[in-house]
């Protein structure tokens, strides 16, 4: 399974990729392959049309089984750098990928930004988001662990229910 994190936060290294890691490392059994692209290091071409090194993240991001797009939350949204992202994307550009959106912010005043703001746009290019957002406010990194635990624990069943549809359907991959 190919798993891919996209940090949308204008720090390189930052909380918000590390949450997202975390998220994952809580979440799936090891066997994944996972990629982490760091938007902060990206900044001199995020704006750049055509630019072949942001065409081949994208790309990869398309080509993945499950995305975090994790962002500090700005303005009660996303940072502009995750947006300029994926609106490198046409219709549809994700179909097919399984979407977390993940935000962190100074408290709980938008913690449902994740799954207001960045989860429909996910959707809108044609992602799979298996439930609500995830968001850290920082004073819970003390129980940082407890929290994303309880988070994975969430998106688990989550997927468990829906491989369940799943196996019920009619679609051509189960025929």
């Amino acid at each position: 399974m190919k798993v891919t994190v996209v940090v949308g936060n204008p720090k390189p290294q930052s909380r918000t990729r590390k949450v997202a890691e975390l998220l994952v490392e809580k979440l799936l059994a090891p066997g994944y392959e996972l990629e982490v692209i760091d938007l902060a290091d990206h900044t001199d071409e995020i704006f750049a049309w055509p630019s072949e090194k942001l065409a081949a993240l994208n790309a990869s991001v398309a080509e993945s089984d499950l995305v975090l797009f994790a962002s500090p939350t700005y303005k009660a949204t996303y940072t502009g750098l995750l947006k300029a992202f994926l609106d490198r994307y046409p219709a549809n550009g994700l179909a097919g990928v399984t979407a977390i959106p993940v935000h962190t912010g100074a408290d709980f005043t938008h913690a449902m930004g994740p799954t207001v703001t960045l989860a429909p746009l996910l959707a809108e290019l044609g992602a799979i988001v298996p439930g609500r957002g995830f968001y850290l406010a920082l004073s819970q990194m003390e129980q940082l662990d407890e929290v994303v635990e309880q988070a994975a624990r969430e998106y688990a069943t989550n997927f468990a229910r829906l491989a369940l549809v799943a196996q019920g359907t009619t679609s051509p991959a189960h025929s």
